[in-house]
């Protein structure tokens, strides 16, 4: 396959006007000419692996357009959910809807419907940047007419369209993960997944990735599902779904997640007896952290001065923050996300990234 530009085949069949007798495919209920509706309908889904479940019987309904995310630690059923979405695992009950396609009873239209980038690196390095997407696209029947502008398209979307031609080898972590955003664009999915897009990637990296995903779904109106154990990136999503050992503890905006706090977080360190001394004199839920008593006060940084002045020299410390992500966690599951955790194939395979993308 020689490696510069070509006229690139693919199967013709498109191209051809359609039978008459050819059978139908059924039709999506949504349109793009009416207002947003769900484009994902999840009903009391459930996967088990033996007596291990993880999806735990969990409702869930995305809009199009949205920018929807999965947030929660390693283990907590992110990457299963969207496999059952994307059809790669069959549920073990209950129903998931995808572009109007029911997963298992029309998996084949499910998947013209979507695309996906999978949280392991899934391109071929021995390839162009070009030649990838025309894999991708022979997969897809895309006529080779089509295939050469939506690949431009595609490329200068995610700034790669000079470096088309480039084996896929010489490119930077960052730059393979534009490259899997651009193929999964490339049929004009209605859906784009994905799993974990900035997983072993530096901070500046993961946000130059996520400049991208926001510039496609403002210009294509592709509604983006992904999953996540950074915080900062949930704040990305019009709404996140917090899931913790396969269930759902909340669904809404980051900003209202945010405001079920109730107040400033407040954090002090010093004697033993601090935090329950805190809690009954305040009447206030406290939780310990390690050395650090944390808990919510309205007008945080007004409450301090009274703090100090009640607790004379019993405080070594204190810090008072705005409600965050982190503390929305810590309130629905009694924990802070497990980043660290994760089987040792989760840390092999994220080891196996970080090696791939230097």
């Amino acid at each position: 396959m020689p490696r510069h530009t070509r006229d690139v085949s693919v199967r013709g069949s498109r191209d051809q006007a359609p039978s008459s007798n050819r059978r139908r495919k059924p039709e999506p209920w949504y349109s793009l000419s009416r207002k947003p509706m769900n484009i994902i309908h999840v009903e009391n889904l459930i996967k088990k692996f033996g007596t291990i479940t993880a999806v735990d019987n969990i409702q869930l309904n995305v809009e199009s357009g949205q920018m929807f995310g999965f947030l929660g630690p390693n283990g907590a059923g992110k990457s299963t959910t969207i496999k059952i979405l994307a059809t790669l695992l069959r549920p073990t009950a209950g129903k998931a809807v995808v572009a109007g396609f029911d997963v298992l009873t029309n998996p084949n239209e499910v998947r013209r419907s979507i695309g996906l980038v999978f949280q392991d690196q899934s391109l071929d390095d021995r390839l162009t940047a070009q030649e990838n997407l025309w894999f991708h696209a022979m997969l897809y029947d895309l006529p080779s007419s089509v295939f050469v502008e939506r690949a431009n398209d595609v490329l200068r979307l995610v700034d790669l369209l000079d470096r088309r031609h480039s084996l896929v080898r010489t490119f930077s972590g960052g730059m393979k993960r534009r490259l899997e955003i651009a193929r999964g664009l490339l049929h004009h999915p209605k859906v784009l997944f994905l799993d974990e897009p900035t997983l072993g990637l530096d901070p500046q990296t993961r946000n130059a990735i996520w400049k991208h995903v926001k510039e496609l779904r403002e210009e294509k109106g592709t509604t983006i599902f992904m999953t996540t154990h950074y915080m900062e990136e949930a704040e990305h999503c019009d709404r996140i779904a917090v899931i913790d050992h396969g269930k759902i503890q909340a669904v809404d905006s980051p900003a209202m997640l945010k405001r079920m706090i109730g107040g400033d977080k407040i954090i002090v360190s010093g004697d033993e007896a601090l935090a329950d001394d805190i809690k009954k004199a305040y009447n206030v839920e406290v939780q310990k952290i390690g050395n650090d008593v944390h808990f919510q006060m309205a007008a945080g940084a007004e409450f301090v001065p009274r703090l100090v002045s009640d607790l004379a020299g019993r405080i070594k410390s204190i810090q008072v923050k705005e409600p965050s992500l982190e503390d929305v966690f810590l309130r629905l599951t009694g924990h802070s996300i497990r980043v660290q955790e994760g089987s040792s194939l989760d840390q092999l395979r994220q080891a196996a990234q970080l090696w791939r993308r230097r």
